[in-house]
């Protein structure tokens, strides 16, 4: 690990203008970023520490929705009753998502901010679009079996980690940030990732400073909700795949529905032309292998995760037949 100076915030004004500069970064949990220090994978000179913020409540919002503060541990808003109550595929992709003790340490903020689990990205002797622009991807043509299948370019395939985003992503959460200016405003969650494109080291819509504040959901849209991760092994290891579902049906009919999709692409996937082949229609096994279809049009394995294709597909049948009551 490189030298690097540590500033403790204050308050919010100050954690923004120390973070301004462009080799710094924030640390709250630091469950992802400490371990990329000690790779020397990421070298800031500046450490802001934001603990002391007060950022660490979850409130009932007037459009009855919550709020929830960017310094919210993943352990707390796991078993947060509300969200429990209506949000349960939160609650659920949370704690699919780590062991306890990183769950104790691990933010609401941070979590969206994670840096992919690509070997190539952590290993420094390797060369990584992401880590070193322009420099190449090892992964292709590498050992791809957690890479992406959907949203990949020639300069990076990697996969987003988080199961945490991908249920927020099904629940229409928007997250808050302050701008180094100190103005507020709030981004659709399925606005903030991006696509590696030609420029795979940036990976949010975040600007440099800027400080994320809070994340909120919507109110509750009722239905069933499930979250289902599928992993090598059942003790905290990364989805191969995963989907966050939100199911409404009316009259036998599906009327409402969300998905969104984990382990297959750089950011959490939703593709609103799946849901939109599904609403109105009365769920059956064919149904839900014409939505497959659609959302694996584009789909392209690179050898070693080419088993991901056919297993999107059970799991998405699997998820929408339990969503709707067996109808598949």
């Amino acid at each position: 690990m490189k030298p690097f100076e540590y500033l403790r915030a204050a308050d919010r004004g100050t954690a923004r203008r120390d973070a301004a500069m462009p080799a710094a970064a924030y640390i709250a949990g630091g469950t992802n970023l400490l371990d990329l220090m000690k790779l020397e994978v990421m070298q800031p000179e500046r450490l802001v520490d934001i603990n002391r913020l007060d950022m660490k409540s979850v409130e009932t919002t007037g459009e009855g929705g919550l709020r929830i503060g960017a310094l919210v541990t993943n352990s707390d808003l796991a078993a947060h009753e509300t969200v429990i109550a209506d949000y349960p595929l939160l609650s659920r992709a949370l704690l699919a998502g780590a062991s306890g003790q990183l769950r104790n340490k691990a933010t609401t903020g941070g979590n969206l901010l994670q840096r992919t689990r690509c070997y190539y990205f952590y290993d420094t002797a390797m060369a990584c679009n992401k880590r070193d622009p322009g420099s190449g991807c090892a992964a292709i043509g590498g050992a791809t079996r957690l890479h992406a299948i959907l949203g990949a370019s020639a300069q990076c395939i990697a996969t987003h980690p988080s199961d945490m985003a991908v249920a927020m992503l099904a629940l229409d959460a928007e997250v808050e940030i302050e701008e180094e200016s100190g103005e507020t405003r709030r981004i659709p969650l399925r606005e903030f990732h991006t696509l590696p494109g030609d420029t795979p080291h940036i990976e949010t819509v975040l600007p440099q400073g800027a400080l994320i504040t809070a994340v909120h959901l919507p109110a509750p849209a009722g239905g069933t909700q499930i979250y289902r991760k599928v992993r090598d092994r059942a003790s905290y290891a990364f989805a191969l795949v995963s989907i966050a579902a939100r199911v409404t049906l009316e009259d036998g009919k599906i009327a409402q529905v969300a998905l969104a999709f984990g382990g297959v692409a750089h950011k959490p996937w939703r593709d609103p032309e799946v849901e939109k082949a599904l609403i109105g229609k009365a769920p059956s096994r064919a149904l839900f292998d014409t939505a497959a279809d659609i959302l694996l049009a584009d789909a392209r394995g690179q050898g070693d995760n080419d088993f991901k294709i056919p297993l999107v597909r059970r799991t998405l049948r699997a998820v929408l037949t339990e969503a709707t009551g067996g109808a598949g």
